[in-house]
């Protein structure tokens, strides 16, 4: 296979209908050879069609063994990793004082240590080429976090810090580190969302609020959440940019919450109070 004039790109999470399927193929149409990731082959069959583009690899990012297994293999077949996508995550719904620790502590080795592992993983390879990019995919809820999904925000919110200080530590080493703030895009998130949300106990101190709660799992895929395809293909425009933005932000509410985010903390709650906690 030709790769010496085609960026070899890494994504996680990939699984059909949702944002890193829909980066997959907007990676593939800028000349990318793409290496899409999921747990399961099976959940990208949309993927699969065409392997001189898409080389397609189940990954846990939960597992040590499994990212070193990938990285190997993708060097093997390419020799190099140009850009790495952290986009692999779960969704979290609930109040934080009745959320299972268990669920919190999954969702941060998801959404948090998931991507570092696989940041580790593949630096020293960027390193020994002084090239390379790095791409990790936030939340703008981390901007303004409001009830019902604060483990969720919490988890993106430590991703964005992480963000910010890998861009620091490895630009002296020629990798750039990209910070993708998605808004409210048009994805299969509400629908695992509510999946992983069927799953919680049965509230106790906020069975009055459970209408509000559920309804939280739902609030990105209104009406006005913009099409998957035209997120991924103005976001992937950005990253394969010479000089790259260190933060890109696209989608509805992305620039409510830029703007909530400076607001005074009453104000804040005000907002959210308004919208999110009906009963």
């Amino acid at each position: 296979m030709e790769t010496f004039n085609k960026q070899v790109v890494l994504v996680t999470g990939c699984s059909s209908g949702g944002i890193g399927n829909a980066l997959c193929r907007a990676f593939a149409a800028k000349n990318c050879l793409v290496v899409a990731t999921a747990r399961s082959i099976s959940s990208m069959p949309d993927l699969s069609d065409d392997h001189d583009i898409y080389f397609l690899q189940e990954l846990d990012v939960l597992s040590d063994h499994s990212v070193q297994e990938v990285v190997s293999n993708v060097m093997d077949r390419f020799g190099r990793i140009d850009v790495v996508v952290n986009n692999a995550g779960v969704q979290c719904i609930g109040p934080l004082a009745e959320i299972p620790l268990s669920t919190i502590e999954h969702t941060f080795n998801t959404n948090v240590y998931g991507s570092m592992r696989l940041i580790q993983a593949v630096v020293p390879h960027m390193v020994s080429r002084k090239k390379g990019k790095i791409v990790n995919i936030g939340s703008v809820t981390a901007l303004a976090p409001g009830p019902w999904s604060g483990v969720y925000t919490a988890s993106k919110a430590a991703l964005h810090a992480l963000t910010d200080t890998l861009r620091l530590e490895l630009k002296p080493f020629g990798i750039d580190v990209i910070n993708i703030v998605p808004g409210s895009v048009k994805t299969n998130l509400g629908n695992t969302a509510v999946a992983s949300y069927n799953k919680m106990p049965e509230w106790i101190m906020y069975k009055k609020f459970e209408g509000a709660i559920k309804e939280r799992a739902y609030f990105s895929q209104g009406p006005k959440a913009i099409p998957p395809d035209e997120f991924a293909n103005k976001t992937v425009a950005e990253v394969l940019k010479e000089d790259p933005p260190s933060w890109f932000s696209l989608g509805q509410y992305s620039t409510l919450m830029a703007i909530m985010y400076h607001m005074p903390i009453f104000c804040k709650d005000f907002i959210h109070k308004k919208a999110m906690m009906k009963c």
